[in-house]
């Protein structure tokens, strides 16, 4: 059982009428709103949709739709959005995807926006493509934070229906990457029964003593999942599991009772953290939504 209470009117996000949703990104806006950005299944698209509590949503619009002219994005998915820190509009990085049977690609694309809702790409071609040979075919769910002059970009690399390993770089203007040398900067403890299989998806937050506070995809097996913390001085190296791991679990017979994926989270201003994540059972997947205490780091 997860240390995180789970919210007992979860889901929170999604149902028959919307159809599978996922990989939600959350964040405050500037006007101090709940701004989730998430995958839509049944349309192939990317979405927003906006709450005043985090509990209760608006209904959902369309941001980005899929391009299957371009080549590399029959699909497009798990992605993060953050004001232009030039003041100027919205900017979006996100995945896409081709898919041949079970066998898929994905790389990482940017795309721009004047008012937050409607993004068009800022590029044909993706920013980010697989290289390495730990990235085999695929490099997805980008988390990007715009931090002293530069951005840095968190993502997750390996195979494409879930990935292995998690992976940094940074850019001056949001295009132009370089990847760390020393990636993959986090990957799977086979010691930890949650994680043994693998890790994925990622969302970083700054913590009040200067370090960096991750959460993460844990994956007993490749088809049962649940929520985790670590924390890195550096966001980059030495990063330490949280005592408090797992956060969220699937509960059996219930909406999530398969797999509680891809977090994302706000910190309170008491100090707890607000998270949301993806659960399913089967093949529906709709948002939840729980809440907890992870201890300061000693």
């Amino acid at each position: 059982m997860g240390s995180f209470q789970k919210f007992a009117g979860s889901p929170v996000f999604g149902d028959e009428n919307t159809g599978t949703v996922f990989d939600a990104y959350v964040k405050m806006t500037p006007e101090g709103r709940y701004r989730m950005d998430f995958s839509w299944r049944p349309k192939a698209a990317l979405a927003v949709t906006f709450s005043n509590d985090g509990i209760h949503w608006e209904e959902p619009a369309v941001t980005l739709e899929c391009n299957p002219a371009s080549g590399w994005e029959q699909l497009v998915n798990r992605h993060c959005v953050m004001p232009d820190p030039s003041g100027d509009g919205w900017l979006m990085w996100y995945t896409g995807q081709l898919w041949d049977g079970d066998h898929g690609k994905s790389w990482i694309g940017i795309a721009r926006s004047d008012d937050g809702i409607h993004f068009e790409r800022f590029l044909k071609d993706p920013i980010l493509v697989p290289e390495a040979d730990f990235e085999k075919e695929s490099v997805m769910n980008p988390f990007v934070m715009f931090e002293n002059g530069k951005y840095r970009m968190w993502y997750a690399a390996g195979e494409t229906y879930e990935p292995n390993v998690i992976c940094y770089a940074e850019s001056d203007d949001g295009i132009r990457w370089t990847k760390y040398e020393g990636n993959p900067i986090f990957e799977a403890n086979p010691e930890k029964e949650y994680e043994q299989e693998r890790i994925g998806a990622c969302d970083v937050l700054k913590e009040d003593d200067g370090g960096y506070l991750m959460f993460y995809i844990g994956y007993r097996d490749i088809n049962t999942a649940c929520v985790c913390a670590a924390r890195s001085k550096d966001g980059i190296t030495g990063w330490q599991r949280v005592p408090e791991n797992p956060l969220v679990t699937p509960t059996p017979d219930t909406w999530d009772a398969d797999s509680c994926y891809k977090p994302t989270a706000v910190r309170a201003d008491d100090g707890s953290y607000r998270l949301w994540y993806n659960g399913r059972r089967g093949g529906a997947e709709f948002i939840g939504y729980a809440e907890g205490r992870i201890a300061p780091r000693k």
